[in-house]
């Protein structure tokens, strides 16, 4: 009598070929072998936003005492939140209009008119500024200065700004310098951040 498998069919006599040969994957190394551990790290740290320029490896056994290192190292700070919604020093507009007055006059001395030069001269007259506001030591202030520079044509010009503000701490001082050919308005807003 003849053998039949579930379904019927006799039981094949040939053994089924043999699966080709997969290419196993390389083992990785792991993180206690102190010559692949800077390896790992390197590629960890590739993927993220930081980057990697040298990784000292481990001299010693505490292998996993030197991740809690990087791990602290690369999290940004945090810090507790102070509560405070004044500020330490209200910012003064008659003092700090006194020192962007004398930035300006000091800058801007025998100066002609040319829209060439007042394009970069803009900037760096607002970098002066913002280093003399921040002098003041007003903490927690975000500054905003504006610069304009004006030909003088016989015309009219009118200047406004808008914004979101807070009367209480909020402020803004305007200085100006003229002379024959130009006007120069200085404009600094000083915002506090809570």
């Amino acid at each position: 009598m003849e053998k039949r498998g579930r379904l019927g069919k006799p039981p094949s006599s040939h053994t089924p070929p043999a699966t080709q040969a997969v290419p196993r994957k390389e083992r990785r190394p792991s993180m206690f072998e102190k010559e692949a551990y800077a390896q790992i790290l390197r590629e960890r740290l590739r993927e993220s936003i930081h980057d990697v320029q040298y990784v000292e490896p481990p001299f010693d056994d505490s292998i996993a005492d030197i991740g809690k290192e990087w791990k602290s190292a690369l999290a940004k700070l945090k810090f507790a939140n102070s509560y405070r919604m004044e500020p330490l020093k209200k910012f003064q507009a008659h003092t700090v209009e006194i020192k962007v007055q004398q930035v300006l006059t000091e800058s801007l001395t025998d100066v002609k008119y040319d829209q060439k030069v007042f394009s970069h001269l803009s900037l760096e007259l607002a970098d002066r500024i913002l280093l003399a506001v921040k002098e003041f030591g007003y903490h927690r202030y975000k500054f905003i200065i504006k610069i304009l520079f004006i030909q003088k044509a016989g015309q009219a010009i009118n200047v406004s700004s808008r914004g979101i503000w807070d009367v209480a701490w909020d402020s803004w001082v305007a200085a100006k310098h003229e002379t024959e050919s130009y006007v120069a308005l200085a404009l600094v807003f000083a915002l506090y951040c809570e």
